[in-house]
């Protein structure tokens, strides 16, 4: 895919400088084709704007004809001057002047649409690349609304740009020429102060209707963000019954953007009116400018038809001048929201000598680390630890200690502060994120499932893999089995977000994903904090295999996946508090020894529930009375 470095912007109240850097799109690099389709499709325009000043003439001389005072003898052959042929030649070249037209849009269209492809390409791209910060503060409803309106909005103006704006200011001049020549100056005047009005108002009144524009867009970003929130939360909706605030929620804001849309069109009828009103009285005074000058026996019954003939065609591109300012002005509109976008830099970005991460043993260094989001929060207050390769190091601690955030730091999705993290004794910092990112594999705590089938969600861990290796990795992840007991098998369709599935489910999907993926370093973020205790250890067992020769960083909630752990480190606000294995840190009766204890009552509450439970039901069904559901 051809992408532009430089960088551009859209500024409303800049349209030229905004079309002197949209011209990469129109003229797009490395595409002669397109750029041929371009210079034919212009040649074709202006030929049509000279075939269209053919059509008064036609009709002048046709009218005469008719009125028997044509005098073009010695400039059109004797054949040509019938008013037959005058008619059918005026309506030949109208024929002629639409079939050019049309061939101009249809050599352009593919220029039109590959604009939009790059440039819908490039946002994509750049939207992947911001850092996770930036994702985590924006609303996706918000974003596919701004991207879907600049797309259509760089379409409108690399159209009208290129096809339209300078053609007619030539049919002004062209026109304004004809007028001096055949008419004088006076008529070349009156046009002028005509044209002049028309594209001052136009311009004014344009202007006032760009902030009612900006306010319906704005409208229509914040409905669209709401419903789409309100969408991807369908069960949290259900379970607080919360569906009629939810509607009142988006009625609120499709409210504000009726109220806009409304001004918006009633905007554009006083617009048109004002147009009319200024075009009218300029051809008023050059119809009766003619019409005198027929009655003194100045001009013919033709000229006052040519004159006539040649303001009605005038008409059209001064419409068009007014259609197309709007147009680039709200496009303009459109597409700055997404220019903006596109003008946000990356926080993490790769150095210009940044080298491939060259991974042996998989061993990770944490050394003096200091983080925070916020400067006024710290978060990591210089963490030390090391992973030894092939080893498992467990990250624990209360809520609020700091543990996903070191994830988080080795995969780069935040640069640190202070200090380093190594891998293999190189800094992460020096490396490309995406050779770091294909050493590291993630089984998080939320597993979020693409809108696609179970075959497609465990693929993506190594897209090129063939059908036997999926199915070996849903064997090792423990779901083969259920997933060829389905009705579809692998071609299972999950859901949105994989709603179809359980979260057992879903985290042995993931699994079998990094499974495929086969990095030499492994992350598991609180992979089975969201499950059951006896769906825990099915997961639990299912992890182990996979981990087993791969160097692991486990981060953990429930203190009994982390057992066998080469080393367990515990956090308490941002820094170690206590390190070792599990038998050495519950002889130091500390911090970990007091989160095992309540989290051994929980278990050990839980369980006696359930056999009590187990036990009434049991009771009811030797009573001969069915269990209640």
């Amino acid at each position: 895919m051809a992408n532009t470095k430089k960088t551009i912007s859209a500024d409303a109240s800049n349209p030229l400088g905004t079309l002197v850097n949209l011209w990469p799109y129109m003229w797009p690099q490395g595409r002669a084709d397109l750029k041929a389709r371009v210079i034919w499709a212009t040649f074709y325009l202006f030929l049509a704007k000279f075939v269209l000043l053919t059509v008064p003439y036609f009709f002048k001389w046709a009218t005469d004809a008719l009125n028997g005072k044509l005098d073009m003898a010695g400039i059109l052959p004797a054949f040509l001057l019938g008013a037959v042929v005058l008619v059918i030649a005026l309506n030949f070249t109208r024929i002629l002047q639409v079939g050019l037209n049309q061939l101009r849009d249809a050599l352009f269209a593919s220029v039109g649409q590959y604009a939009v492809r790059q440039l819908a390409y490039r946002t994509f791209v750049h939207m992947h690349q911001l850092s996770l910060r930036f994702h985590l503060e924006r609303k996706t409803g918000g974003l596919s609304r701004i991207i879907e309106r600049g797309t259509k909005g760089i379409e409108t103006i690399v159209r009208f740009t290129i096809l339209n704006t300078v053609p007619t200011l030539l049919e002004f001049l062209l026109t304004a020429i004809i007028f001096w020549v055949s008419y004088g100056f006076w008529y070349v005047l009156v046009t002028a102060v005509t044209v002049a009005l028309y594209i001052w108002f136009t311009v004014k009144a344009s202007d006032w209707r760009i902030a009612i524009r900006r306010s319906m867009n704005d409208s229509d970003t914040d409905a669209n963000t709401k419903a789409i929130d309100s969408l991807l939360n369908f069960e949290t909706v259900k379970y607080f019954g919360n569906e009629e605030m939810e509607a009142k929620r988006f009625d609120a804001s499709m409210a504000r953007y009726e109220k806009a849309a409304t001004d918006v069109w009633t905007s554009l009828g006083w617009l048109n009116f004002g147009q009319g009103v200024i075009f009218g009285l300029g051809t008023t005074v050059m119809m009766v400018m003619s019409a005198l000058a027929v009655q003194r026996g100045e001009q013919t019954i033709g000229d006052f038809v040519f004159v006539n003939a040649l303001l009605l065609q005038l008409s059209v591109p001064l419409n068009f001048i007014g259609f197309v300012y709007r147009e680039i002005r709200q496009g303009l509109t459109d597409i700055e929201q997404m220019f903006e976008l596109l003008e946000v830099q990356p926080e993490v970005v790769d150095r210009p000598d940044a080298r491939q991460l060259d991974i042996g043993q998989g061993a990770i260094a944490f050394k003096n680390v200091h983080f925070s989001y916020d400067p006024a929060r710290p978060i990591l207050k210089g963490v030390s630890f090391e992973v030894p390769a092939g080893k498992t190091v467990a990250i624990v601690g209360p809520s609020g200690a700091g543990k996903s955030t070191i994830s988080r730091l080795l995969y780069r999705f935040y640069d640190v502060q202070g200090g380093s993290i190594t891998i293999d004794g190189q800094d992460v910092r020096d490396i490309t994120q995406h050779s770091l990112r294909a050493a590291i594999g993630m089984v998080p705590q939320d597993t979020v499932l693409f809108n696609d089938t179970i075959a497609y969600n465990i693929r993506y861990g190594r897209p090129s893999a063939s059908e036997e290796e999926v199915l070996a990795a849903a064997d090792v992840a423990q779901i083969g089995h259920f997933i060829s007991a389905l009705p579809d098998g692998f071609g299972t369709k999950v859901g949105e977000r994989g709603l179809k599935l359980s979260g057992g489910e879903k985290q042995r999907v993931a699994i079998a994903r990094t499974v495929l993926k086969a990095p030499p370093i492994l992350i598991l973020d609180e992979a089975t904090s969201a499950l059951d205790t006896t769906t825990e250890h099915e997961i639990q067992s299912a992890l182990d295999v996979v981990s087993r020769n791969r160097t692991t960083l486990v981060i953990a909630h429930r203190l009994s996946t982390v057992i066998g752990a080469d080393e367990i480190i515990v956090l308490r606000d941002g820094q170690i508090a206590e390190r070792g294995t599990h038998n050495a840190l519950l002889e130091q009766n500390g911090l970990y020894a007091s989160m095992w204890n309540r989290q051994r009552e929980a278990v050990q509450a839980e369980e006696q529930l359930r056999k009590v439970r187990e036990e009434d039901d049991l009771g009811v069904v030797m009573r001969g009375v069915p269990a209640a559901e």
